[in-house]
């Protein structure tokens, strides 16, 4: 991934969060076919290796857990809020007209080795974790146990168990850090005024890149 220094977000706590909050990945690996991509959910142990260890698990249909080169790396994508920004938005538009269009973005990324876990007896501690990570903003959260015992073993059967130790972690914190304060500054109140969760969750890393850069 290419990151000029001014969109480097090299702080390991700041990345932590956002795969804690943006928990769907994409799994990049090396088959015997080329590059093959999955969307998964991981889970992140912080405190397991030196920038962590994501756990999650794929069906036992799915080829990604036995057709994958095991001497290369794979790549795991964590996507974080992103928006369109308009020149409109930009306060220097009227001065200068020297404006275009961009994208703004945040993202992880997460290099390790893949490790396959065939184990019914890790299955359940770790859906038992990641339900109860995605459920907790919820009132009434929703368990494992709730569901018939012979309904959920039958489906983890259908299951395999995977698990990342982090070797390498970078992001790319997109968040116009490149423009003057007088055009972060309308920039934040063109995504104010769009409305919706990701260009709220936008204008917030903008306004914290004006204050940490």
């Amino acid at each position: 991934m290419y990151i000029p220094k001014h969109f480097d977000e090299p702080r390991i706590e700041v990345l932590h969060e956002l795969i804690r909050a943006r928990p769907l990945s994409t799994l990049v690996t090396l088959s015997s076919d080329g590059l093959n991509a999955n969307h998964i959910p991981f889970l992140l142990s912080a405190q397991a290796g030196p920038f962590g260890t994501l756990h999650g698990h794929v069906a036992r249909a799915n080829p990604v857990w036995q057709d994958f080169q095991k001497e290369v790396e794979v790549l795991v994508i964590f996507h974080g809020p992103e928006a369109y920004i308009t020149p409109s938005w930009y306060a220097t538009k009227a001065e200068t007209g020297k404006v275009v269009p961009t994208w703004n973005y945040a993202v992880a990324h997460a290099y390790g080795t893949l490790r396959i876990i065939d184990d019914a007896s890790w299955l359940p501690a770790h859906l038992a974790a990641l339900t109860a990570h995605n459920e907790a903003a919820f009132p009434a959260p929703w368990q494992l146990t709730d569901a018939p015992h012979d309904y959920t073993e039958k489906l983890m059967k259908a299951i395999v168990g995977i698990e990342i130790v982090i070797t390498r972690l970078s992001g790319k914190w997109k968040v116009s850090q490149n423009q003057p304060a007088q055009n972060q500054a309308t920039v934040i109140d063109g995504l104010h005024g769009q409305g919706s969760d990701e260009s709220q969750a936008m204008a917030a890393l903008v306004e914290a890149g004006k204050t940490t850069r």
